[in-house]
């Protein structure tokens, strides 16, 4: 596999938002519906809409030819996301997922088809990474303290830790498709689709936004976006990367800050970091990014951003890649010919091959 090592400084100040930009997981304050271009014709006009759903920032943008129609799609697409965070929200009681994990090790589950095919796209992914993306690392997150709401700084005893890694495993998680049933194998054992829900998501609305007869939209769920067609400019959709080494002060919100940025029509992106979600302790960085063989924070890479044609495949293989490294990570992305861009430990970045040149790096003002 040849070396697709590109060397590029990390750059580390604050770059001005502009408005075709949208930040991976940028936090904007604005909660109504908006419209956000001037100069285009009466047909021609992009209106957002912004939410807090799946516990992260949610925003849909679409290109509509009245605001009328424009808000019934983005009503299309939300009500989308709000429908599956019921489905699998992992801290409800009342979710499919939380009846899946109870029955761990007693009985299958009925489940609805939209929590059955996520299910099946997760093992999907699992298998295609060997295990480097596993949706049955509950009880490892939950260990951590990274599947609750807020976070614990705590470092959980070796001892645990290999107790919960000897629960993880997807090739234990039984679907029957025809009774639309889900059964882990094993008791104790718990589903965790964070790191492949909000892709996934992504793409479910995108489809509903579409059947709306929206001529293009974007979808963003925290850091995995999902984009179609082209802006009124006849340019596909800028999407920018945030800087995974920003430091945040009072001033300044988070997403503020990208170091790269590229063009998207009819992909999705998805951005995993170990920025995210993390505490430090005695200087050193511990995040929810969790190898499930080790049972430990990855710690060779800071960022992985992939571009696929589906969300969830982005938004899983981010996760994958994160683990498995640079070397290995990049063989996997050549090998499946999708493109992606990842930050070293070191603050290097490399591309993919056909990535090359298709990327800028923002200047400093």
């Amino acid at each position: 596999m040849k070396n697709s090592k590109t060397h590029i400084p990390l750059y580390k100040k604050i770059f001005p938002l502009n408005t075709e930009l949208f930040l991976i997981c940028a936090l904007f304050s604005v909660f109504c519906l908006m419209f956000i271009v001037s100069g285009c014709t009466e047909k021609n006009r992009m209106y957002r809409e912004s939410r807090i759903l799946m516990d992260t920032f949610c925003s849909i943008t679409v290109v509509g030819s009245s605001k009328e129609k424009a808000k019934e799609a983005i009503e299309a697409g939300f009500t989308e996301i709000e429908k599956l965070e019921q489905l699998i929200n992992y801290f409800s009681p009342e979710s499919e997922v939380t009846a899946i994990n109870r029955a761990s090790g007693s009985n299958p589950v009925k489940v609805s088809q939209e929590t059955l095919e996520l299910i099946r796209k997760a093992v999907e992914i699992a298998r295609y990474t060997n295990g480097a993306f596993d949706p049955t690392i509950g009880p490892l997150m939950r260990l951590w303290g990274f599947s609750q709401e807020t976070i614990n700084p705590f470092i959980p005893p070796q001892d645990e830790i290999k107790n919960a890694v000897r629960l993880i495993d997807y090739k234990k998680i039984r679907i029957n498709e025809s009774a639309s049933e889900i059964f882990l194998e094993e008791k104790d054992m718990e589903l965790d689709l964070g790191g492949i829900a909000k892709g996934y998501a992504a793409d479910k609305a995108l489809e509903s936004i579409k059947a709306q007869g929206i001529s293009a939209a974007l979808v963003a769920v925290g850091g995995d976006i999902k984009t179609f067609g082209i802006k009124p400019d006849n340019r596909p959709w800028k999407i920018g990367i945030q800087n995974p080494r920003v430091e945040i002060n009072e001033h300044q919100k988070a997403g503020e800050d990208i170091f790269l940025s590229l063009y998207l029509r009819d992909k999705a992106i998805s951005t995993s970091g170990d920025y995210q979600r993390f505490f430090v302790v005695k200087g050193k960085r511990f995040h929810h990014i969790l190898d499930p063989g080790t049972g430990l924070p990855a710690s060779t890479v800071i960022s992985v951003s992939v571009i696929s044609p589906k969300g969830y495949i982005a938004d899983g293989l981010s996760t994958a890649v994160f683990v498995l490294g640079s070397v290995k990570g990049m063989e996997l992305l050549e090998s499946m010919d999708l493109d992606g861009i990842i930050v070293d430990a070191k603050e290097e970045i490399l591309v993919t091959e056909k990535l090359k040149g298709k990327i800028t790096i923002e200047k400093t003002l």
